[in-house]
């Protein structure tokens, strides 16, 4: 579901990063006992640009990105937004993020413009950033469309299109080409990169390697919820010693749009 809420104007203490984990920790407990999903976890998030987290599935991702917007509560360490102590200071911040932490969830008998008309009037927004937003992330020629006649892509371009209406400074999208075809994971993509181009700070989850190489300017590694490597996407490939691996596939123009 996207995530915006009311800016409010107030002084930041100045800062080179967007977001600023230590040692963060939450644990679960389960029928079988008690499971770490983070623990003692580091992260830092440049201002600007693209940044991956990438890690597999089950490696701590969304417990932390749900940590870093105040839906859960993390049992220790400490997290900064734009200078702001988390969860203490999210008022003075949420005004500056916004996010798409779940499948996107709009009236599918309405248009992709009505939908964002309506969340628009919702949280005060002037009803002109909706074409603004629209135009932003490629939809402006199906807004009038039904949402429930959207690609998948075009469903995800429309929730990051809602998380905009508040001109967020930054957006955390968790596995946002998740069960998209090549062409919407191609539209995410130049979408993000667009984002980061006018001077967002865009921090994107994934569990792919690949994908966080051809869009991502910076990123961190995680495995059992702590940091394993992290910082600009050329040196750390270059680390594991840029290894390659050549597969065959069936459709090689297909592929290549990937």
């Amino acid at each position: 579901m996207p995530l915006t809420a009311a800016r409010r104007a107030v002084p930041q203490e100045p800062t080179s990063y967007a977001v600023e984990v230590r040692d963060l920790r939450k644990t679960y407990r389960t029928r079988k006992g008690r499971f770490q999903a983070v623990g003692g976890l580091d992260l830092t998030v440049p201002l600007g640009g693209v940044h991956g987290f990438l890690g597999p599935n089950g490696s701590g991702k969304t417990t932390t990105i749900r940590m870093l917007l105040g839906l859960i509560t993390p049992d220790s360490g400490a997290i900064r937004i734009f200078g702001q102590e988390i969860p203490a200071g999210l008022p003075q911040v949420i005004g500056r993020i916004g996010a798409i932490v779940e499948q996107p969830k709009f009236f599918p008998a309405f248009s992709g413009r009505r939908n964002l008309e309506l969340l628009a009037t919702g949280i005060g927004t002037p009803g002109r950033r909706v074409g603004e937003v629209l135009d932003e992330v490629g939809l402006t020629g199906r807004d009038r469309d039904r949402f429930r006649t959207y690609s998948l892509g075009m469903k995800q371009r429309l929730a990051i299109a809602a998380t905009l209406l508040k001109d967020p400074d930054l957006l955390i999208f968790d596995e946002p080409t998740n069960g998209l075809d090549p062409a919407g994971i191609h539209e995410i993509r130049a979408t993000m990169r667009g984002l980061a181009d006018r001077g967002k700070t865009v921090l994107v989850s994934s569990h792919i390697l690949s994908e966080v190489h051809q869009v991502a300017d910076t990123v961190s590694i995680i495995g059992r919820g702590r940091l394993l490597a992290e910082g600009e996407v050329d040196d750390i490939l270059a680390a594991t010693g840029g290894q390659a691996v050549r597969v065959l596939v069936a459709d090689p123009a297909r592929a290549a749009a990937v």
